[in-house]
């Protein structure tokens, strides 16, 4: 009988990959070996919800815990990895570009990482954020991260520890930067036009972060704030457009690269839409 791989989840606050990072595991709800479970706050980052969520995320029984929030070097989050630490099980944290500057402390704590650089910041003014545009954001993240790589990226590395954890060995957790480089080799894209358009979306994307950060924090006049997120949003909305085009142009060539989970948690691939799926043999 196969054995069962129980992995919880805990999300403080949101990232673009906050919103399917489960999912991505286990796309047709068919997998046999797997058993998750989602703790989150919401949107609140502060340290008294991250201690009470992660409370409760370690009161699940788990082989593998996942921590997702925007920059950990929070103290909300870097509260709720010390609390979880305590049960003695993997812990592996998805987070963004802030966090790099306390990858090597997460490395030295034990903690593996993936810090996803095209992740960027929300425009998170009162003036300008309503739940639409919230909505709206989110969607043009997930695009980007789809399409470029990022989330094939995120759910093979998941897979490889869920796998070691599977067959009794000591996991080893990833310790990765996803940048544009790292994400387009498992993007799948074939022709050269459609991988360029795709680094140009990654890129785009990166970039947001800077202009949210200005209108977010740094910048105190509203009449100018206000324009520099609803610019963030606007640079987005075109880097998910441009990832769209290049995945238009695999569908085009009937070339789209799918990587599909089998019911035993194996994965799959096939480049064409009618031919069938083989197994992988070099990732």
């Amino acid at each position: 009988m196969m054995e069962m791989v129980r992995v919880t989840f805990l999300k403080i606050g949101f990232l673009g990959v906050s919103n399917l990072i489960e999912a991505l595991l286990d796309e047709r709800a068919s997998r046999r070996g797997l058993s998750v479970r989602v703790v989150s706050t919401g949107c609140k980052m502060d340290v008294e919800e991250a201690i009470d969520a992660a409370k409760l995320a370690a009161s699940i029984p788990s082989d593998l815990y996942v921590v997702v929030s925007p920059n950990a070097a929070l103290p909300g989050p870097r509260e709720a990895r010390r609390l979880l630490k305590e049960t003695g099980k993997p812990i592996i944290v998805v987070s963004d570009e802030p966090t790099k500057k306390i990858a090597e402390e997460l490395g030295e704590e034990g903690f593996g990482y993936i810090l996803i650089y095209a992740d960027s910041m929300i425009g998170a003014r009162r003036e300008f954020l309503d739940p639409v545009e919230m909505a709206l954001f989110n969607s043009d993240v997930l695009k980007v991260l789809a399409i470029t790589g990022v989330l094939r990226l995120v759910h093979m590395e998941l897979d490889r520890v869920i796998r070691q954890i599977e067959a009794g060995e000591q996991p080893e957790l990833p310790r990765m930067r996803i940048t544009k480089e790292r994400a387009l080799e498992m993007s799948g894209l074939n022709n050269p036009y459609a991988y360029a358009k795709a680094m140009a979306s990654f890129e785009m994307a990166r970039r947001v972060a800077a202009l949210s950060t200005e209108g977010c924090f740094k910048v105190k006049e509203r009449e100018r704030y206000i324009p520099i997120v609803a610019a963030a949003h606007e640079l987005m909305r075109w880097a998910a457009m441009l990832a769209d085009e290049a995945r238009e142009m695999e569908k085009a060539n009937d070339t789209v690269t799918r990587i599909v989970h089998f019911r035993d948690g194996s994965l799959r691939r096939k480049k064409k839409l009618y031919e069938k799926y083989e197994a992988l043999t070099d990732l």
